[in-house]
């Protein structure tokens, strides 16, 4: 047995497992608020919206770009051996989630870029002239546009459930050693961007259809996160003092103020008050939500740490 040794909180871990920073929160964080915003694109499309000016989809996609990109980055500055990194896109193994989930990022990239071809802005026409015809022949097969769509929404659904696949797989950590943790992920990252979307939409019915969206998906959430920690406490010993470490422990007080307070519950107040037109729309209420989703990973990653089978 590796030896034991004693870390923060005076909780025991294993010192054979690396102890991650931010770069991981913060990857997990962005691949799920792309994860989001690929399914609402996609949904958008389905719709045929994109011939709306004003349409979201025709430009969430390139924040989806840079998101993803920041996020890809924050995971290569984590590598211990950045050297080496596109072996990992020389193989595949299928009981693998880090090669599931390095080939579905690789898959996002042209679909992301594929969905910018259907409605480029006028400088990448200006600059690319060939852009324009691809992006003609696309809108002249609508049937295609929507398979673009349910191929967002399947790819955004993946990403968003690797995210928490990738943590639920390490049965070192009871934490995480939970199947319901890709669900929590999931939805906490559809949360983020329908309020991210909302805050900036152009379009009065999208902003409202968003804002209705994520108090359903706020809701769901809680739900979500409540089964989670009953299903830790009604396990083993372990499990249960891996929930007390967010439930009672040092990890409480971030995880009832800022993941369900200022994260979940407020914001989902302010909209429900806004959709009803009891109050003006407010992007304070997005801001807390978006806010709420990065906590929350950082406060499962760093809680999850902590948690050991010792």
């Amino acid at each position: 047995m590796h030896e034991i040794t004693t870390t923060r909180n005076n909780h025991l871990i294993d010192p054979s497992l690396e102890i991650w920073g931010w770069e991981i929160p913060v990857y997990l964080f962005l691949g799920g608020m792309v994860a989001g915003m690929m399914i609402i694109t996609g949904y958008f499309l389905f719709k045929q919206r994109q011939t709306e000016e004003t349409c979201s989809c025709r430009y969430v996609p390139w924040v989806s770009l840079v998101l993803l990109s920041l996020g890809m980055f924050a995971l290569f500055l984590d590598l211990e051996h950045k050297l080496f990194t596109w072996r990992l896109y020389t193989t595949f193994q299928v009981t693998s989630p880090m090669s599931w989930g390095a080939w579905i990022l690789i898959i996002v990239y042209p679909a992301i870029l594929v969905t910018i071809l259907i409605t480029p802005p006028k400088w990448l026409v200006e600059k690319f002239p060939v852009v324009k015809k691809y992006s003609e022949w696309l809108n002249e097969r609508k049937i295609w546009i929507k398979n673009i769509g349910v191929a967002n929404m399947i790819l955004g659904a993946m990403l968003g459930m690797y995210t928490g696949i990738l943590l639920s797989s390490l049965g070192a950590r009871p934490l995480w050693n939970t199947s319901i943790l890709w669900l929590l992920f999931l939805v906490s990252g559809l949360s983020g961007a329908a309020a991210f979307v909302h805050m900036v939409a152009k379009n009065v019915y999208e902003r409202e259809l968003l804002a209705k969206a994520d108090n359903g998906f706020l809701t769901f959430e809680l739900f979500v996160i409540a089964l989670m920690i009953i299903g830790l406490l009604t396990s083993t010993q372990v499990h249960q003092e891996a929930a007390m470490l967010i439930l009672t422990g040092p990890y409480a007080a971030t995880f009832w103020v800022f993941v369900v307070g200022i994260g979940i519950i407020i914001p989902l107040i302010i909209q429900l008050m806004a959709v009803n037109h009891k109050v003006n729309h407010t992007p304070w209420a997005p801001i807390m939500v978006i806010v709420g989703g990065l906590i929350l990973r950082f406060v499962i990653v760093e809680a999850g740490q902590v948690s050991s089978w010792f």
